[in-house]
């Protein structure tokens, strides 16, 4: 079946005039979004960047009706989509809009995809539900999209559970389901922040093919600068609620005016860390390390005879795409998935061959910060309560003296102390990242797993929580296996960068020599896939915020 679309008007998309979106909480009332004006033209990438609780998420959820009213409450406004005011619409309304003429892509696929249904049948139903399609056509049109967007073997995994795909391959599926019905407004919220750096490459050129094809209009949140200097072609920057500058790329990048704007720019990662000073003996040495899964009657090895080494005081970075199986050797390091064989020794302890209680004592000193802080954090538990939970556990504290060490511990990870008593729920993803690190960090462990721990922090706090890790680094000599699909970040954290391929280790070097020297063709592909690398090539002196 050949899929096609009709013809495409040429105003603008989206028009939203003086937007303005409340909450109402227990501390009172919170504007989130304050009096706001852009529009989204045709055939056009419009990119909202800000940090995190800046009120773009927010702003672009109320489009579609899609904050909880209450505590949520439209101020005033209107968002006009072909001259329709959505902001108008009835439920019945909008659900006939949604999925079919505008479609959205949401940051954590994980609390998106039903566990309960396979991956095939959530692609369908909204073809099903929007298209008169019989369900061996929409198959079809899914098993298409899975391969577009890079899932491998489609025709093998359309079957599986969301569980079974790893976060950047959720992320992909989540894509694919938005643009199953090539809609007129594809609305992105950090569409590749779970994805490696060679898939997010595809996605934003995907996306990037689909929009001239189709002539659709994208409005594009994301922290990550470096992809906005890619893809977008007006670009809107928010502050507390407020646009506080709008313009095209090249005014943006070149000719910034906001104070705002330029310290969005100045932080990005750029390479060029300090110069650590890591001994010569190993920390953590891991020797043939292979970790398989059972899929139905088929083990699938996710970690196949995997072998380095961390030496103390050393920040070693685990590269490689989505599936290669990063995650995986950083949960068989603390016993969190079973290995299938080798050894792993942590401080000449075989941690393998450690028993439940001797496992939970050594976890003090070995820690994991998770790369999905809403899946990880307990949704019945205040910030208090999470990060006092391993002070007292492990003896660190007493209920009477605990209190102030969550509060330093709030001031060490940028949260206002005032949230100390709020829930999970009530943090943007960024603060709940930075409430998962502060767990982790909480004991002072000697040796972290950092999974992904920045990927959905915007630049600037991300520079603070990797400043921080430095920090704690120098002071309690910590060791660290970060995990990223950032290069950009790994090049300025990491000592010594491993690069995973298929569950194989592909190439080993010192940071600068891997960027500057990389001997294998998939290092060479995972360097050039690096979005905006132009800018950013900025001068030793780390502030040049041009793009060439």
């Amino acid at each position: 079946m050949r899929w096609t679309c009709a013809a495409r008007r040429t105003d603008p998309v989206l028009k939203v005039e003086n937007l303005s979106v409340s909450f109402v909480t227990r501390m009172g009332t919170n504007k989130a979004v304050d009096d706001i004006s852009f529009t989204v033209e045709t055939g056009r990438i419009t990119a909202v960047i800000g940090e995190s609780g800046s009120g773009k998420s927010v702003a672009c959820y109320s489009l579609l009706g899609l904050i909880p009213q209450p505590p949520g409450r439209i101020d005033g406004g209107r968002a006009l989509f072909h001259g329709q005011d959505l902001l108008q619409m009835t439920a019945a309304e909008l659900r006939r809009i949604r999925g079919r003429d505008i479609a959205m892509v949401f940051q954590d696929p994980m609390t998106c995809l039903n566990p309960y249904m396979t991956i095939g049948q959530q692609l369908v139903e909204p073809l099903l539900y929007h298209k008169k399609v019989s369900r061996a056509q929409a198959r079809d049109r899914a098993l298409e999209l899975l391969d577009e967007v890079g899932i491998r073997d489609p025709a093998s995994t359309i079957d599986n559970y969301p569980h079974q795909f790893s976060g950047g391959m959720r992320q992909r599926v989540m894509i694919a389901m938005a643009l199953i019905n090539e809609p007129e407004l594809l609305i992105a919220d950090e569409p590749t922040t779970a994805l490696d750096v060679t898939i997010q490459a595809q996605i934003l050129k995907l996306l990037a093919t689909l929009q001239a094809k189709r002539n659709i209009g994208i409005l594009f949140i994301s922290h990550d600068l470096a992809v906005v200097a890619d893809i977008a072609d007006q670009i809107v920057v928010m502050q507390q609620g407020r646009i506080v500058e709008t313009g095209n790329r090249d005014a943006i990048f070149r000719h910034a005016s906001h104070p705002y704007t330029q310290k969005l720019l100045q932080a990005i990662p750029r390479g060029g860390k300090p110069v650590a000073l890591p001994t010569s003996l190993p920390l953590v040495t891991v020797r043939n390390l292979c970790t398989s899964f059972q899929s139905g009657n088929t083990v699938v090895k996710a970690v196949d005879d995997v072998s380095f080494e961390v030496l103390r005081g050393e920040v070693l970075g685990l590269v490689g795409e989505s599936g290669s199986g990063k995650s995986t050797i950083g949960r068989s390091l603390l016993r969190l998935v079973h290995a299938s064989s080798g050894q792993i020794d942590f401080d000449g302890i075989d941690v393998t061959a450690l028993q439940r209680r001797e496992l939970k004592n050594l976890r003090r000193r070995m820690q994991f910060i998770f790369q999905d802080p809403f899946a990880s954090l307990n949704p019945r538990m205040t910030v208090y309560d999470t990060l006092a939970e391993p002070l007292l556990l492990h003896g660190i504290e007493t209920r009477s003296t605990v209190g102030a060490h969550v509060l330093r511990l709030m001031d060490d990870v940028g949260l206002a102390r005032t949230f100390v008593r709020k829930y999970p729920h009530e943090f943007s993803g960024g603060q709940r990242q930075r409430i998962a690190i502060g767990r982790a960090l909480a004991t002072r462990p000697d040796f972290v797993v950092a999974d992904e721990p920045v990927s959905a922090l915007d630049v600037t706090i991300q520079a603070q929580i990797l400043e921080l890790m430095r920090e704690l680094g120098r002071e309690y000599g910590l060791t660290m296996l970060f995990i990223s699909h950032d290069l950009s970040v790994v090049r300025q954290l990491a000592d010594r960068i491993v690069v995973l391929y298929k569950g194989k280790i592909v190439e080993q070097a010192a940071t600068e020599d891997l960027f500057q020297r990389p001997q294998q063709a998939y290092t060479q592909q995972l360097l050039r896939s690096i979005p905006g690398s132009t800018l950013l090539a900025a001068d030793p002196s780390g502030t040049d915020t041009t793009l060439s």
